[in-house]
């Protein structure tokens, strides 16, 4: 990769990591509910889900799965629908106070990556990034040796930011309206973000119909 297709992908990159999704919206709930420091397992979850796709779009899963309208119809439903269900869940609760229990760690993580898997922009970016910035004449993993890295790095130092962001909120959310307000607009996010995922499924029905 030549460092002008490097420049160019660095700042596709950064819009696709920077643009706020379920992801930008979840590092902010935990960053407010959770702290820093357990709320970074969060952004270790989206670096897991990145990787692995990243890996998978190298070897053409990814496109293969995008062929199959069936197939992709159905996730992206089962991703719809779960996003949903987190927004009124997180509506419903926004009114009760944070629990005193602590979430397992465990618990963070592995909720962090779920929405990271079904977030509706991983498939289109990672499609993007390797249909407009792959050469098919150079070999596969040289180029993965400077994409990979890149996206990481700037995946790691955006969805930090969101945490940090979401830290700096908690702190500020000390009135109980004000804090029950943030956290039924982070659940509206969800609920949007499901909905706009489900409507785009439609097309996938109706062409595979």
């Amino acid at each position: 990769m030549s460092f002008d297709a490097w420049i160019i992908f660095s700042l596709f990159w950064l819009a696709f990591v920077t643009t706020p999704g379920p992801n930008a919206v979840n590092c902010i709930s935990n960053g407010m509910n959770l702290g820093f420091g357990k709320a970074m397992l969060g952004v270790m979850a989206i670096l897991t889900q990145a990787t692995v796709f990243l890996l998978l779009s190298a070897l053409g899963i990814t496109a293969l799965i995008a062929a199959s309208p069936t197939g992709f119809f159905v996730a992206k439903l089962i991703g719809a629908g779960f996003l949903i269900y987190l927004g009124i869940r997180g509506w419903r609760t926004a009114t009760k106070p944070v629990p005193s229990v602590e979430r397992p760690a465990r618990h963070v993580y592995l909720h962090a990556l779920a929405v990271a898997t079904i977030n509706p922009k991983s498939f289109a970016g990672y499609l993007a990034a390797f249909s407009q910035f792959v050469q098919p004449d150079v070999p596969i993993w040289s180029q993965m040796a400077v994409i990979m890295p890149t996206a990481l790095v700037l995946t790691t130092l955006s969805y930090t930011g969101f945490t940090l962001f979401g830290v700096g909120m908690g702190r500020a959310a000390l009135a109980a309206v004000f804090n029950i307000w943030i956290r039924r607009v982070l659940a509206i996010c969800f609920i949007v973000y499901g909905a706009l995922l489900g409507a785009s499924s439609l097309p996938n029905l109706e062409g595979a119909s």
